[in-house]
């Protein structure tokens, strides 16, 4: 190891918390979707930013629009107006729903703010429909994840994640995803919610069906509940559209958004219906950073990118080449269980352990991601080249090939 990334390793193991599995590579500089580590060599990343790099690195627009704004104003109190915020909520309810936004710092942030809103809604009258209140129980689903905060945690359907962190936020009911029959199983007076992402990302990349989605939103017309749906790794363009949930046919209470939506700079937000959104008063929810000038002038700047680079065209015409040579793959390849996911949002399904793939790949110079175990999971930038995403494909199914061969001899 060179001494210059030993040095660095050495900092953190020595100063910085031990929250992440890290892998030992000190990366200095990137841009669209690729990173150079400290000793100059060049990387290909198809998992850009844990899924922030929606645009890629350092997207030029972004980064005009974060050096302007730098040299105005960073930060504003949210009591006051800046047009920033105002224009950037306007374009989010454009592409959306009729509704109001609350801007936030993170995803976890998000859905605290959507548990928060969902039971204040549900413990009125005017929330629970004209009844008595008392309504405070959200169903989620299990493989879920919403986020690392108390009451995000408490909401993700792993186990796992949660050990260690007891007790936790009560008022949670777990529910096998893509059941629509669990979910109006556990459905009682007391359920004011449902929360779901429509494709999970950390549970393993499982899509949604159709007819899920559309029954989710059926059983909570039916029964006065909130559809709350998670698009903070799913949002703003990464499977073709603005948000997975609009490809079903479906209109959830409350969105979700975070990562893409400030094309690397921290912002999330919550788009929320009317009714809904309005039984938030002052003094009942806020945040000191969320929706800052500079947070929003990146939002706007997202937009604009994705409308005037036509990158949903891009992501439709690249992702069915690349399930179709994944597919193609796990034809050739048993250790290959299943390839699954939408748009840019993919999931490789192993027979086999995925963590020394994803080690293999980072000694080609190619960085992706394994979750639960055997996933590997693939996140690229809506704006990768073909070659890019091409070279890309090509290293891991070499590696792929190598490691089933090698399962074969044993």
């Amino acid at each position: 190891m060179d001494r210059q990334t030993q040095a660095v390793i050495n900092q953190y193991d020595r100063h910085v918390m031990h929250t992440y599995v890290r892998s030992p590579l000190v990366i200095t500089k990137a841009k669209g979707s690729r990173v150079w580590d400290v000793e100059g060599h060049e990387y290909l990343d198809l998992f850009p930013g844990w899924g922030v790099g929606g645009l890629g690195y350092n997207h030029p627009w972004i980064m005009t629009a974060i050096r302007g704004q730098a040299g105005r104003i960073v930060h504003l109190s949210n009591n006051y107006y800046h047009p920033l915020q105002a224009r950037a909520a306007k374009q989010l309810v454009d592409v959306s729903f009729d509704g109001k936004v609350f801007f936030s710092n993170s995803g976890a942030e998000a859905v605290e703010t959507a548990i928060k809103l969902a039971r204040r809604w549900g413990n009125t009258a005017k929330g629970a429909g004209g009844g008595t209140g008392g309504r405070h129980d959200i169903i989620v689903m299990e493989q879920s994840f919403h986020g690392r905060t108390m009451a995000a945690l408490s909401a993700t359907g792993q186990s796992k994640l949660q050990q260690g962190f007891e007790p936790l936020v009560p008022g949670f009911v777990r529910v096998p995803f893509n059941d629509a029959a669990a979910i109006e199983a556990a459905i009682t007076p007391q359920t004011c919610a449902v929360l779901l992402e429509p494709i999970q990302g950390e549970g393993g990349v499982h899509v949604g069906s159709t007819q899920f989605l559309q029954e989710v939103r059926r059983l909570c017309d039916a029964h006065q509940l909130l559809f709350i749906v998670d698009e903070v790794q799913s949002g703003m363009g990464r499977t073709g559209s603005w948000f997975a949930y609009q490809e079903s046919g479906v209109e959830p209470d409350l969105l979700l958004l975070a990562k893409t939506l400030g094309g690397g700079f921290p912002i999330g937000a919550v788009v929320a219906k009317r009714a809904v959104a309005d039984v938030l008063s002052p003094g009942t929810h806020a945040t000191t950073y969320g929706g800052s000038p500079l947070g929003c002038v990146c939002v706007l700047a997202v937009f604009e990118a994705i409308k005037k680079q036509k990158l949903f065209a891009r992501v439709a015409t690249l992702s069915a080449a690349l399930f179709t040579r994944l597919g193609a793959l796990q034809q050739r390849l048993p250790i290959i269980r299943e390839v699954r996911g939408r748009g840019f949002m993919v999931g490789i399904e192993l027979t086999i352990d995925g963590r020394p793939i994803v080690e293999a790949a980072r000694a080609k110079r190619l960085l992706i991601n394994c979750t639960q175990g055997r996933v590997l999971r693939l996140l690229p930038a809506m704006t990768i080249t073909k070659t890019q995403l091409d070279r890309g494909l090509s290293i891991l199914e070499d590696i792929l090939v190598s490691h089933a061969t090698s399962a074969a001899q044993v």
